[in-house]
């Protein structure tokens, strides 16, 4: 199996200033409609958009309805497929933790993104608590997060391992 490096081989050191333009576009067009935060994304592919996304958290009343979580999600749809391979992010923000994961989980080329983590934090969207909380112990997080039931938790992974024809992402 490739290793994530290897499967990005050949990403382009440089984006493309007109999916980025269309990016912050899509971001200053939700605050513009009201339908939520400054966020707006897009999916590339040779060149041509796959999908695009804004930040829909307080109109779906979602809290990982994050644009790029929103656009993963409807190119995944429209690709037929669980993998962005061969596909670039372009994002009005630098990626949040959650939706950093994301990405990484689709498999994206690469991403391009235009305000950073700082910037957001000044416009009141500060992740800097959770980058601290993940690099904690799960004893020292402000989650309580207690194991439960270690032993039956197992079933599901052994019929995972013995499962037939099972798809692996």
């Amino acid at each position: 199996m490739q290793s994530l490096k290897e499967e990005r081989a050949g990403s382009p050191s440089r984006g493309d200033p007109r999916f980025m333009r269309q990016a912050i576009a899509l971001a200053a067009g939700n605050v513009a409609d009201g339908l939520g935060g400054p966020f707006g994304a897009l999916v590339v592919r040779d060149g041509q958009v796959i999908a695009t996304g804004v930040n829909q958290v307080t109109a779906a009343l979602d809290p990982t309805a994050h644009a790029e979580v929103t656009v993963i999600r409807s190119a995944c749809r429209r690709l037929g497929a669980f993998r962005l391979e061969g596909c670039d992010l372009y994002t009005s923000c630098e990626p949040c933790p959650m939706c950093l994961a994301a990405i990484y989980w689709a498999r994206c080329r690469s991403v391009f993104y235009g305000n950073t983590a700082e910037d957001a934090a000044r416009a009141g969207f500060d992740d800097s608590f959770l980058y601290q909380e993940i690099r904690r112990s799960i004893s020292e997080r402000s989650l309580p997060m207690v194991q439960m039931l270690a032993e039956e938790a197992q079933a599901s992974f052994v019929a995972w391992r013995e499962a037939p024809g099972k798809v692996l992402y």
